[in-house]
This record gives structure tokens, sequence and C-alpha cells, in this order.
């Protein structure tokens, strides 16, 4: 038989055992899946492909005998001791000397094979179908048998589709075309739908593009405002070959529930709200260093504003209330010098109801328990989550739409948020979860793989999904996964006006990845647009075990920031990793490290509270590599030499590589923090100046400033340190000022649960460590004061590493330093948007007032920041700060952050 022949009724089986047309009523069938053949059969995928051609067996014993079966049923069975069965064929292999790329360097050892050359045309039908790998005894009974991880091969095999457009639905006049990338499908189909719940009106075969992969279809006449779904035939390890009704990777919009994706030009006028095309950014950032950010979440926004109607309360259209208490809020913040509004994810969320969800009430004593039962009762039904729950990455929440019905409302709104928070004086940036999906595998709310089973997410050795990321990890590193990435940041950027992005534990990603992202994203918005993200080295990604990752060290260099935790964690106490009574015990910097020790915290020494004011050191001068001061060790040291566990403390090659902060969405906030590593006693209006040394801290930070939202208003989540699904009970915030929800019952079970002895007294006493509204009026005004002093001069928001080199100086530091003083020297001589000839910051965490001195100011004539000398600064005690030209010595009051000027 000739190859060609050979070939010819290999395609000519596949196609005759796998898609039938799909008829019409299909599209309206209540089942996400129908099996057309069916298999029970399951096998883990030890083998790997590494390209076209090549595939190796991690363990398995070279110079055995080895084949590949193929399926177009997926019926292969392969039974150890027995021969195969229900295979279509097999394919002979040969060993190779070939090396495993970089590319799978994680990949244990074991022999390498080879498809032989004349079956190489072959391959891409035969990856529509089920693949077996299986090495034979001499009588061709089945030693052990293996599925394989394809996305190697496939990536190879379709390289030219990382260059494909137009993926997912595009309409323009008189026509749409659709595209899907389905190399392994054996067919699709699109259903097309007149309206978001009527039945299917048509059904439309797709044409398969040998060279990319994707799957095409042309409808003649523009189906803009219709919805749509695949119907896409693929085998499925375990099930057969099956039928999946799927929405579309790269819905742009969808109906209720995410039921059907939504066909719209996002260019089209009547999906832009008036002035949508004009609208621009605040010019407020210059530099990446510039940013001052303001992390919320848009329903925790709105819903607990009685001052928003309540058919806007959580919802997109709250942000043009332009005088409502939340409004006015983010309006004051802006006038001060907050710069950025990120909110937590608002793409398509696979956890949120849009549709009927519940609203529990909760009530009960300060540490009862009546509350979080309550809320665990309905947190799959309710109407609240963070987001980070990816279903579809280019399409809006539906949840936080006036009619998630409609695919065209969430878009104009959307815009329309966009559009009030750039007339409040805010950019827009937003948290995008890229490094793992909602759910995987043949669930209903599964995308990518039931579109292309088995190629989107990260496989381990065993061809499970890794889950380091608490879910589907993606597999970024796969070219469809990557592109799929960087399309939906340029299209948030393109039609959404993004100006930022937040990337969630983007250290599971590649940095080469990111950079092309980056560059696409500047390219669609014709600026630069600024990226940062979580950089944390963990998982199996770790220390670059896979590529080399967008994380804190390997993207020294890049100009992408990455969240440091060197003074997060020295500032706060402990880690974030902490429970039991270390979490108590470990106090911080700011909340009584040896100088107030609570009552668990009587065993740190004094060199604890120095190393600490070191690591906040590093902070403050933007963690970058080379910058040097003298250590509590009396060494002059860069921060790259001094310790951060196994890392270097520096880590930067420039400012804006580093966000500082002290508190975000994630673990306790730091009023409750505070509320556990404080002693027992301490009166809340000192709890609000310990609140604010924290917030003041981040402040003079050099790099980007990132704050969560209520930091200000002294948030508490009632002790809870994972509220991702807690309610709206235990994320409220009040922006009438009258309270921050501090004991209102015991937190979360099942996130908390062995702490739950622990936190219970600290509640219980929620009367005498709840603030007043002085108390929170006071942390708010004292905020704005902060904003309003790093916004004065470009000293606090030093662009370069030499800039900080040449003009930052720590003094008060080395073994006599006073360790709960942190000082410093600004130069600001000649440097653009400096207006000051120089600036000192004092920070004294103490109980009590210290003075400490400056040799090198000796002589110099120093005044108080005139923020704080306005009549209506928030911090009396500040103006009590004192500066003496000469000695050079500064007296700062307890507990007060300062600063001072020479003009």
């Amino acid at each position: 038989m000739t190859r060609l022949h050979y070939a010819a009724l290999a395609a000519a089986a596949l196609a005759s055992s796998a898609h039938a047309a799909v008829p019409l009523a299909t599209c309206d069938d209540p089942s996400f899946q129908q099996v057309l053949h069916a298999s029970s059969a399951t096998l883990d995928a030890r083998a790997v492909w590494l390209d076209r051609r090549l595939l190796t067996w991690p363990g398995a014993e070279a110079g055995s005998t080895f084949r590949l079966y193929h399926s177009g049923t997926a019926a292969i069975v392969a039974t150890p001791g027995a021969k195969v069965t229900g295979a279509d064929g097999a394919l002979a292999l040969e060993a190779s000397t070939a090396r495993l790329p970089v590319r799978f360097k994680w990949v244990g050892a074991g022999p390498v094979l080879s498809v032989r050359a004349q079956d190489l045309a072959r391959l891409k039908d035969l990856h529509r179908g089920q693949l077996v790998l299986v090495q034979e005894a001499a009588d061709g009974t089945v030693r052990a048998a293996t599925r394989i991880q394809a996305a190697g091969a496939l990536d190879d095999l379709y390289a030219p589709a990382g260059e494909l457009a137009d993926l997912g639905a595009t309409p323009k006049k008189g026509r749409t075309g659709f595209r899907l990338w389905a190399p392994t499908a054996q067919g699709v189909a699109v259903c097309t739908y007149d309206s978001a719940s009527g039945k299917a009106s048509s059904v439309h075969e797709m044409a398969f593009d040998a060279k990319t992969g994707a799957w095409n279809a042309q409808v003649a006449r523009d189906l803009s405002g219709s919805y749509y779904r695949y119907a896409v035939d693929v085998a499925v390890d375990g099930m057969g070959l099956v039928r999946n009704l799927v929405t579309d990777p790269y819905s742009v919009s969808l109906n209720t529930d995410s039921k059907r994706s939504y066909v719209a030009d996002l260019n089209a006028a009547h999906l832009k709200p008036k002035g949508w095309d004009a609208t621009r950014a605040p010019n407020t950032v210059k530099a990446q260093t510039d940013m001052v950010i303001y992390e919320l979440h848009v329903r925790d926004f709105s819903i607990n504003d009685p001052s928003v109607p309540a058919e806007k309360r959580g919802k997109y259209t709250a942000f043009g209330e332009a005088n409502s208490n939340g409004m006015r809020h983010l309006k004051a913040l802006a006038r001060a010098g907050l710069t950025d509004i990120h909110l937590l994810p608002v793409y398509d969320l696979g956890t949120v109801p849009e549709k009927d969800c519940a609203m529990p009430q909760p009530s009960g004593a300060p540490d009862g328990e009546s509350q979080q039962a309550l809320i665990r009762k309905t947190a799959d039904t309710d109407c609240f989550n963070w987001g980070y729950d990816p279903y579809h990455y280019n399409a809006l929440e539906g949840s936080y739409s006036s009619d998630p019905s409609d695919g065209a409302r969430r878009i104009l709104e959307f815009r329309q948020m966009v559009m009030d928070l750039h007339r409040a004086g805010l950019r827009v940036g937003t948290d995008v979860v890229y490094n793992h999906t909602f759910i995987a595998g043949q669930n209903e709310k599964s995308v990518l793989d039931r579109v292309v089973p088995g190629y989107y997410h990260r496989l381990n050795a065993k061809g499970a999904i890794e889950r380091s990321t608490c879910c589907d990890n993606t597999a970024t590193e796969n070219m469809m996964m990557a592109k799929l990435m960087i399309d939906s940041a340029e299209l948030w950027t393109r039609h959404y006006k993004i100006d930022s992005f937040r990337f969630d534990l983007m250290g599971h990603q590649p940095r080469a990845a990111m950079e092309r992202l980056q560059r696409r994203v500047n390219k669609a918005a014709g600026r630069h647009v600024q990226l940062i993200g979580e950089g944390w080295n963990f998982g199996e990604v770790a220390d670059g075990a896979r590529f080399v990752q967008a994380s804190q060290l390997s993207l020294n260099g890049s100009g992408i920031g990455t969240f440091s935790d060197r003074a997060r964690d020295a500032v706060r106490g402990g880690s974030a990793g902490d429970s039991g009574e270390a979490m108590i015990r470990r106090q911080g910097y700011i909340n009584g490290l040896v100088y107030d020790a609570n009552a668990l915290g009587g065993e740190h020494k004094q060199v604890d509270l120095l190393r600490a004011a070191d690591t906040i050191r590093v902070g403050l001068a933007g963690s970058v590599r080379p910058f040097a001061f003298q250590t509590f060790e009396g060494k002059l040291r860069k921060l790259e030499d001094i310790a951060y566990g196994n890392q270097p403390a520096g880590y930067a090659s420039q400012p804006g590589e580093v966000v500082n902060y002290v508190e975000n969405h994630d673990n306790q906030t730091l009023f409750d923090i505070n509320v556990l590593k404080l002693p027992m006693d301490t009166p809340a209006a000192e709890r609000a100046r310990v609140q604010v040394l924290g917030m003041a801290i981040n402040a003079f930070s050099q790099g980007v400033a990132y704050y969560h939202a209520g930091i200000d208003t002294l948030r508490s989540k009632s002790l809870d340190k994972n509220s991702f699904n807690s309610g709206d009970w235990f994320n409220r915030i009040d922006w009438s000022y009258q309270d921050n929800y501090f004991g209102t019952g015991l937190p979360q079970q099942d996130d908390n649960g062995k702490d739950w002895p622990l936190l219970k007294p600290f509640l219980a006493k929620a009367a005498a460590i709840k603030p007043a509204p002085a108390d929170i009026a006071f942390a708010r005004d004292a905020f704005r004061d902060l904003l309003a002093i790093r916004a004065s001069s470009t000293l606090f928001r030093l662009r370069t590493t030499a800039d900080i080199e040449q003009r930052l100086r720590f003094f008060n530091t080395g073994p006599q330093q006073e360790a709960t003083v942190l000082a410093a020297w600004i130069d600001g001589k000649g440097y653009p948007g400096a207006k000051f000839a120089g600036l000192s910051y004092l920070v004294n965490v103490d109980k009590v007032a210290h003075t400490v001195s400056d040799g090198a100011l000796r002589g110099k004539r120093l005044t108080l920041h005139p923020v704080h000398m306005a009549a209506g600064a928030a911090d009396k005690r500040a103006a009590q700060a004192s500066f003496d030209g000469a000695s050079g010595s500064f007296t700062v009051p307890p507990r007060t952050a300062v600063v001072f000027v020479a003009e």
C-alpha cells in the first residue's frame, strides 16, 4: 500500500467515525454534552510530545518496543498482559538521540522516541482522535501504556495559529465570521440564536484549516446583537468521543449566567456611551512610580451605600452617582493625590449567579457563630465573590450589570463607569487572573478544556492538572494560552481603555510572555500601560523549573512591577501564612515588636526590632539592588546583599519594578492584624494612629504605592483572613464613616477554623477595640494628608535607581540607632518636580517621643511640610514635631509620621 493511499484511508476512517452534521435540535439540548462514542478506559498521560515528531516517556525502559496507537472514536483499550483493542491502527516509533528542548527541561529522564519520516504527514489527522503510546512485549502484548501530553506537538504542528486574528465572532456589514482554534476536534459547528433565551435559529458547519488548526464559518448577514455556541466533537479520556455545546473562549459578552456568547463589534457606535471615544484618563502618571493605587471591588464599593439608589448598588452604574458617599470619597482621594483605581476582577466570573442571587441578612453577637453559618449556607448562591474564578477572560461580569440578560448592557455600563472614574480624576486599572481557570475538564463551566482537551492547562508528570495556585493552573508557556492572555489584555486596553493591569500570581507565567504582552498593550494604547503583579515564586514553576518566570527576581530589568513582601511583613509582623498563636505572637514594627509586647510577644529580642527596621528601610529605598545603607550590624550593605530568607532583600533594577503595600484584599486587613498583635488594652484612638503609621511608611516608600479600599477608614472584616467568598457581610465598607464593622461575628470557619479559639476573645471585646467615628475620621483625613504629601514632590517618587542612590540617605541607622524611629533625607537640588531643596521624613512607632540627629543637617533650616501646617491638618500631634538646626536633631512625638522640608 502506498504512503498516500494509506494516509487517505486513515483520513476517511477518521471522517466516517466521527463528525456528523449537527441537527438544529442539538443547539437547544439542555445538556451541555453528548457522548457520540462511549469509552470508559482511562490512562495517565506520562509521555510528553516535545515537538511534532519527538516524544519522551519518563521512566520507561530504553530499548523497548514502542508503538503509537490511534483511534478516531477514542475506543482504545490497552491492558497490561493483553493486546491493544479498539485502535484504528498504530505507528512504529524509532529511538532518538535528541536532547530535551529547554521548554521541557522539567520532564524526567526516559527514552526519546521519534515518529518515522514517512508518517509525519498523518500526525495532524491522528491528533484529532485518541493517541496511546504502548510499550510492547515480544508477543505484542501490552507491558505499559500511557496517553501523551500534546501541547508540544500542537504548538509545532500549528505554529501559524500564533498569528491568527479575529478569533471569536467578527460581525461586519452584511456578514459575520466565526473562528475557533480547535486542532484536535473532529468537527465543529456554530449554533446561532436570535435572542438570549429563545431557540436556535440556525446551525452552521465550520471548515477546518489544516494550517492553523482553526475552524471557520461565514454567515451572510450581520449577526450583531444575537448569540451563539459551538458544537465541538472531541476525544476525551475516559468518556470517548463527545460533542460539547460550549461558549466561545473569545466571547466579548454573554447572556445571563454565561449560557450563550454574544455577537458584538466592540467598535460599534451603539455600544459606546456618549463621549466614550473622547474620554481620556487623567494625565497624572508620568512614570510608573507616580502611581498611587486604591484596590476596589465593584460590589463592595456601593452595596452598603444608602446614598446610592437601591437598583444601582453593587453595579457598574453606582459610579455614576456623583454625589453618593462613595463617589465623594473617591473624588476626595483623587484631589489629595490618588491616581488609580484598581478594580478586582471584572471579567466574567464562574461562581456568582447573575439572576436571583441570595442576599442573606446575618445578625448576632460580636463573637457569634450565626453570621458565618448563614454566609456559608449561601456562599455558592449569594451575589458576592472576589472574582478569582475566571470563566470568560474577554467578557464583562454580568452580575454588576443592571440587566445581565442583555449582552450589550454590561458593555455600555462598564464603559460609562470608566468615564465616571475619569471625570472623578482617576485612572482605571483591573485585576486579571490568567494563571488559572475556575474549573477544567468536562465540567459545564469549563470552556478551554472542552474545546481543546488537555492543552490549555499545565500538567504534572502523570498528566493531571497542576493546582498550586488554588485552582486549575493554565499553561501560558503553551503558544495559544499565551496568545489568549495577550489578546485578552489587548482587548481590555483597546476597547475599555484600561490604564494598568494587576496580574494575579504572575510568577506562574513566563517573563517572555509578559514582555510580549507589554508590547501589545502599549501599541494598543499608543502609550505605556503599567503592568504590576504578584511575583511569588512557588509551585511547580518555582526557581525557573519550567521557564524564566515573571517573578520578583526574574523580572529584574523588565520594568514590570511586583508586590514586595519585604516591608509588608516587617510592618505587619510575621508572614501571610501565619496561623495559631504565631499569628498573635509575631508582632510587627508598627504594632509593638519589643517596645509594646502583647501577651504572647515577650519572647522577641532587640535584634528582632533592629532587623525589622532595616527590612522596612529596604522597602523605603524601593528595594533596588545597588542602594546601600549602614545596617544594624554596623556594616554598609547593598540591598541585594541583605538576606530575606533565601533571597536578596533588594531585588529590583528600578523603583518602578516594586509595588509597596501593607494591606490588600488577601489576608487580614491592617486594622484586623493590629487587633491581633497590639496589646489588647490599646485604646481605639491609638489603634487609629498605628494604622496611619502603616499608611505613612507606604506613602514614603520609593516605588509604586498600593492601598486596599477602606484602609483609610480602618476597614475590618471581623478578623476574616480570606474573605473571597464571605459575602457582603464580612466585606462591607461604610463611606459615611460611622462603622468599620469590627465585631460582626466570627469569620468563616472553613478558612479560619483552627484559629477560632484565638479569635473569639478579641471579638468578645469589640466594644473596647472598635473605633469611634472620630477615630475613623482621623485615619481618613490623615491618609489624605499623606497622599497630598507624596503628591507634593517627586522626591517621594524618584524615577530611577541612580536617583535613589544619589539622593536618598537614611540616618539613625547602625548599632546605636533608636530602633523605633525611621529617618531619611532626600536631596532635592536640581531634581525635576522636587519643589523643595530637600526633605526629611521620620516615623516614630514608639509610645513615647524620641529625638534623633543627623550631623549632615546641622545649620540647615527645615520646617514642617505645608500639609502639616495647614489649618485642616488631620494629625495635630505631627505639628508638635520639631527640628533644631544647631544640632541637626529632630524630636518626633509618639506614634507619629512627619515630614520636614528645606526651601
